[in-house]
């Protein structure tokens, strides 16, 4: 069954929760140990790709960052965090064979799942299609890729795919993929997680786009 809401725990979700997403905010009340706690209605919380995209006001310094299969939780929410911290406008997510929203996500975001657009998407083909119109470069990473993360220009409005923690990219997905990408690292590390790896992208495509941190 497809769940409709969620909690987020502790004063500072429940804060942020209030400030930045108060639609979302079902009520707020203390758990066992007298901490506060808001039931969050996903239906409020998560946004349409149809409304994203007509409110998003595209230049070189857009970076919209979509999961494609990522399964862990805590990896979900490391992924929302990175991507606000360095200023991506949103973070997209399918609806199936992806970790759903839940009060883990919320927990590891650190508040910031309330502060950067998550959109929910039916599929990966159409939906990277539509941005590739808008005149977005799809940009992946892959271990093993010819060219180095270093390397990569992002000179234009990007999309970050990341996927799943053990079989990588869907395959739908990479035959739309315009920038394959690795990252560089000493022999005796043969990857990086998920997580980390996005916070690297997202912090060296950040390193070209400065504005987009004073946003």
């Amino acid at each position: 069954m497809k769940r409709s809401k969620t909690y987020a725990h502790g004063k500072h979700a429940v804060t942020q929760a209030k400030e930045f997403a108060p639609q979302a905010v079902l009520k707020v009340f203390e758990d066992e140990r007298g901490a506060p706690v808001a039931q969050i209605s996903l239906s409020r919380l998560l946004k349409t790709y149809a409304d994203f995209i007509a409110s998003l006001a595209v230049t070189p310094d857009t970076m919209v960052v979509m999961l494609a299969g990522v399964e862990d939780p805590h990896n979900v929410g490391a992924l929302i965090r990175s991507a606000a911290a360095f200023g991506a406008a949103g973070v997209l997510l399918p609806t199936v064979g992806q970790a759903p929203i839940t009060d883990a996500v919320l927990k590891v975001s650190a508040g910031m799942a309330f502060r950067v657009p998550l959109v929910v998407i039916e599929g990966y083909q159409q939906t990277l299609s539509d941005l590739r119109k808008r005149g977005f470069c799809i940009a992946a990473l892959e271990q093993g890729a010819p060219a180095p993360l270093s390397a990569a220009g992002f000179e234009k409005p990007t999309v970050l795919v990341l996927g799943n923690e053990g079989q990588g990219l869907p395959p739908a997905v990479r035959p739309l993929v315009d920038l394959s990408l690795a990252i560089p690292m000493h022999p005796r590390a043969e990857s990086l997680n998920v997580a980390a790896a996005g916070a690297a992208a997202l912090f060296a495509w950040s390193v070209r786009h400065p504005g987009a941190l004073q946003k």
